[in-house]
């Protein structure tokens, strides 16, 4: 077994909890997954793994060297995609991660447009809460990603920003009365940055309404719609909702807020990462602007 193999085993492993999990998500016998583990924890010179009743548990060492397990083979991924686009970049891959809301509504448009022009670029789309997406850059899982304010100390690169306009919205029943501290309040999931957000508003307000999660964005706004409460969204993700009278903005004292979106690269991004960056900069109708500073600087 290669040693990317065996530490694609232990990442697995860390991921999953158990061996046959770890076996099931790699296609292999279990005693592969056992015999890789085992493998390295000789090279090493320290366990890896303990018993923990009939299954097994990353020692403190494991947990450690499963960390950097993840970020090397990320980096040889990355290494492999960069190298074979350096020469031609429009036959080049770029991995993306995205928040949901991004993913949903700012990627389709973007990545449409960059498909009809260079059609031979491969794609890959992850989209999770920020609180997965910022990681898989971390660990050069990604090439881009697409959300939010990216997190302070993260080394990597904003390139682009776009206008993201964050408004309380609810059924039109409530236009004439609305109390924020007693209508209840669809949530995000959790690891939400914008659940975060809406949390940290209501703390400011001082106010404890009723809260209920449903766990996407798209069904939270399904919830204020059909009358379930109200909800704090990206007004561009809701536009059609307002044009249609299906949903109103609600007066909230420290709204409307802005947050950008945010497209972050690796500090030193494969050709055909700075592909896609310069043809989004450069289409001004996807509605992004550049953004050449450090991570966190804004």
């Amino acid at each position: 077994m290669t040693t990317n193999a065996r530490l694609r085993a232990l990442v697995e492993l860390a991921a999953t909890g158990s061996v046959r999990a770890a076996a099931q998500r790699l296609v292999v016998t279990e005693s592969s997954v056992s015999s890789a583990i085992s493998a390295l924890a000789a090279e090493i010179g320290v366990p890896l793994v303990d018993r923990d009743g009939r299954g097994v548990r990353l020692t403190p060492a494991g947990e450690r060297y499963a960390d950097y397990a993840r970020r090397i083979l990320g980096l040889h991924a990355e290494a492999v995609t960069a190298a074979r686009g350096e020469a031609d970049p429009e036959h080049g891959t770029v991995r993306i991660a995205a928040v949901t809301t991004a993913g949903e509504h700012m990627l389709p448009a973007l990545l449409t447009s960059f498909r009809s022009r260079y059609p031979h670029v491969a794609l890959g789309l992850e989209v999770g809460p920020r609180g997965v997406v910022w990681p898989m850059l971390a660990a050069h899982e990604v090439d881009l990603v697409v959300a939010g304010r990216p997190p302070d100390g993260l080394d990597a690169r904003v390139r682009a920003v776009s206008p993201n306009t964050l408004v309380v919205v609810g059924p039109p029943a409530l236009r004439d009365d609305f109390d924020p501290g007693h209508t209840t309040w669809l949530q995000r999931e959790r690891g939400s940055g914008i659940r975060a957000t809406a949390v940290s508003l209501l703390d400011t307000l001082d106010v404890a309404p009723p809260q209920l999660s449903l766990g996407s964005h798209g069904a939270v706004v399904a919830g204020a719609v059909a009358g379930l409460g109200v909800t704090l969204v990206s007004r561009q993700s809701v536009r059609r909702h307002l044009e249609s009278g299906a949903l109103v903005e609600l007066p909230v004292p420290g709204t409307p807020m802005q947050r950008a979106w945010h497209v972050v690269s690796q500090p030193t991004a494969t050709a055909a990462t700075n592909l896609l960056v310069r043809h989004l900069l450069t289409h001004r109708d996807l509605g992004w602007r550049p953004a050449d500073r450090p991570a966190g600087d804004d």
